[in-house]
This record gives C-alpha cells, structure tokens and sequence, in this order.
C-alpha cells in the first residue's frame, strides 16, 4: 500500500482542531478512525496490478543522435477503472542529461476490458543496447488517498547505432570513383588494371595506351582505356585496444575510427569490391565476412559497430596480424585503424609487419589529436613554450613513426578525427586508380 499527499493533508488538517480545542487519545482515534476506514476502502477499490498485461511495439534500433519511439500497450483485465501513474524505466543513458522532465513517467486512465498505448520518446546518447527495465505502476483508488504498487516485465531492446556523420563525404567520392571507372565524360581516363574499351585518340592521351593493332584495322588511331579493378577484397581491422579508448575533442578515436570504416565501407561496395571487418585487440570483438551486397554489408558492418566498445588493455599485435592474415586471401587491401604512437608501433606493430606486406597491400590510418598542433603554435608565456616544444617533439615522433611505416611499403593516412573519414576514402581511391588494389 502507498500513500499518497492527499492522506496526510487531511490527517493534519484533522488532527489540528483536535490538537486544539480537546488534545486526547479519544479525539485522535474520533478523527483517525475515519481516515483509517476511508483509506482501507479506496485501497479495496483500486483497480489490481498484478492482473495486467503489458505489450511493447516500437522501433528496435537507432542511430546515434536521433530519437526512437517505443510503444507500451497496458491491458486492464480487471472489472475497476484503472487509475494510474506509470514509470517505463530505461538506462540513463536513454536521455541527454538535464533532458527536462521524466519522459518516461505517464499518467493514465483505463476502464474495465480496455486498453491504452504509451509512447516512451528514447534519445540515447551512446552506442550499444538500451533494455527497457522494469515497469512501475500505481494503481489509485476513487479518492486519491491509497494506491496499489507493484512491478512487471516487458522486455524490449533497442540498439543505439553508430551515427555515420561522414555520409555527406560519400557523393563527392563516389563522383571520382564514376571518373575512375569511366562511366562519366572525363578528359583523363582511370588507368587501372583491366581492360576497358577502345575509343578514338585525341591530343593529350598517352601515346603508351595507343592499341596499334586496332588502328592498323581501323585506320585511325584507336586509344585503350581502362577501369579499375573490381571484386578486391578489402579487410578493415579495427584496433580496439587501451589507445582506441583516448579521447581527441568530443569522442573516443574508436568512435572516428568507426566512421571512417563506414564511409570506406560504403564507397568500397558501389566500386564492386567485397569488405570484411575484423576488431581486436587480444581476441575478435566483431566479425563481418566478405559479401558483395552493397546495402547487406553495410548495414551489418553498422550492427556490428554498434555494440563494440574500446578494451583496456595492449593489443596484441602478433595475433592482429595472424588474424588479419587468416581472414584476408593473397592479394588484399588490409586497412589497419590504429595509433600512431610510437611505442606501440615499434614494440608491436612493426616486427609483424613484414609478413603482412609480403601478402597484401596495406594502409595505416589513425587519428591525429588538433589540440596538439594548437598547442605547438602557442607562444604567450613560458608555460606556452614549454608546451609548444612538447607539442612539436610529439608532432616529430609521430611523422617519424610515419615515415618508418613508409619505408616498409605501408600507405599512412594521418589526419584529425573530422577529416579522418574523406581523408581513407582519398587514400582507397589513389589506390584504385593507380592499379595497386
């Protein structure tokens, strides 16, 4: 049984006169003994909680910034009027702090043998799974002085999706893959890997793509064109060890990391190649096999992201590259998304990388921190300097690990969390067109 405000005003109300004008044990009971018999009867004609029933409709998942709905039907089996207040529970994280009221309390009404729905507005504000807790529910009498409580389950998830902010890069890039792949009317030509058409030479063409042989049947100069290759395989590994968990402006470089992987993972599959994922750091947190189907993939490489979530602990280096090696057939782009430190490079990347570029063409992308290079360029004070001389040394650290991974035939892609995205698709796209993928 709960109380409600409306029970101790009035025993206040009635115990002040008494208190007053005949302070006894008599008057008490003379004013309490109502209110007693009042509350018992309103507690008897509240509407039972145990007998109902809860159903949830909605959406089951969301991207990360936007806002889900979930509908929660209440079933009122029994032969009272339900009065009610309701509280659809959900992880904290379901709302932005400071979010203004509850949105998951509700207030309702149901007769005898009907039902009503509730609409519970979620704006999660981080990645994963949020599963609905339990449902609180009090059931008042006619009088508002007692009610009934009790507690149900009614299990529901909705996943929180990675919000893929890069998309506005994808048109623009998958307008130069159109250049490369000659599907649109271009002065330069893509030169990739396989044999594309014959066209009629104009000034400016390389006179080393003219095809004698046809021009010897055709009596004019005939031109080949080529296009790059498609059904590559590209493998992203994700690095979800201690460093992915660091923080550069807003999010974790795990959070850019995935961006960039889905914006490559877009523009890869519209150029006809097949993208597998693999995230690790002592063992695989996420899988996603080769496939051909544009929107299949990505949608799965998106449910995968979903869920994954920085480990600290060191990477360990020598089993990504077994894994890598293991996942990926000869001949494939391996797209590693780590850091650029130099300890974990040297002591962990670099021993293993040998046998990684002997099979496999492989590209280095990581995220770079702004706030360094606004600090190496301080000068107000001496505490300014001193920090701008850290900067530029670790600025020196990072372009040398760079220029290492360089001599061992790595392409690096260094750029800050915003640029890192349309920075791997440039790099992806210089690949193509130079026929190395």
């Amino acid at each position: 049984m709960a109380l409600t405000g409306r029970t101790a005003l009035l025993a206040a109300l009635g115990s002040l006169p008494v208190g007053v004008l005949a302070p006894s044990w008599l008057g008490m009971v003379a004013v309490n003994a109502p209110l007693s018999l009042a509350i018992l009867c309103d507690y008897a004609l509240a509407a039972p909680v145990r007998t109902l029933r809860f159903t949830r409709s909605g959406d089951t998942s969301v991207r990360l910034g936007g806002s889900a709905e979930v509908q929660l039907t209440v079933t009122n089996m029994s032969r009272r009027r339900l009065r009610a207040q309701l509280r659809d529970a959900w992880p904290p994280s379901s709302w932005p702090a400071g979010a203004g009221g509850p949105p998951s309390r509700h207030t309702l009404t149901v007769p005898a043998g009907e039902q009503r729905r509730l609409t519970t507005v979620l704006r999660p504000t981080r990645r994963g799974d949020r599963q609905a807790e339990r449902i609180t529910i009090r059931s008042y009498g006619p009088l508002g002085l007692a009610a009934r409580q009790g507690h149900h389950r009614a299990p529901w998830t909705v996943r929180v999706l990675p919000p893929f902010t890069s998309r506005k890069h994808l048109p623009s890039r998958l307008a130069r893959l159109r250049e490369l792949d000659g599907r649109t009317s271009v002065l330069t030509r893509g030169q990739g890997t396989e044999f594309d058409s014959l066209r009629a030479y104009v000034p400016g063409d390389d006179t080393r793509s003219i095809d004698w042989r046809a021009t010897a049947r055709q009596s004019a100069v005939a031109v080949r064109t080529w296009r790059p290759e498609r059904d590559r395989h590209i493998m992203i590994v994700l690095d979800t060890g201690r460093t992915s968990a660091g923080r550069v402006g807003d999010i974790p470089r795990l959070d850019a990391a995935m961006d960039a992987t889905l914006l490559l993972t877009a523009l890869a599959t519209r150029a006809g190649d097949r993208v597998s994922l693999l995230a690790y750091d002592r063992r695989v947190r996420a899988r996603v096999q080769g496939r051909t189907a544009a929107g299949d993939v990505l949608a799965t490489v998106v449910n995968s992201l979903a869920t994954l979530e920085p480990e600290l602990i060191e990477t360990d280096a020598r089993g990504l590259s077994m894994a890598a090696l293991a996942e990926a057939p000869r001949g494939s782009l391996i797209v590693l998304l780590t850091t650029l430190e130099d300890a974990p490079v040297e002591e962990g990347l670099l021993p293993v990388l040998p046998q990684l570029t002997q099979r496999h063409t492989v590209l280095l992308a990581a995220v770079s921190d702004p706030r360094v290079e606004e600090l190496a360029a301080e000068r107000g004070n001496a505490e300014a300097v001193y920090k701008a001389a850290a900067a530029r040394q670790a600025q020196a650290d990072r372009r040398r690990t760079a220029d290492r991974l360089r001599r061992h035939g790595v392409t690096v892609v260094d750029a800050p969390p915003d640029n890192l995205a349309p920075a791997l698709s440039d790099a992806y796209l210089t690949l193509k067109s130079a026929g190395r993928l």
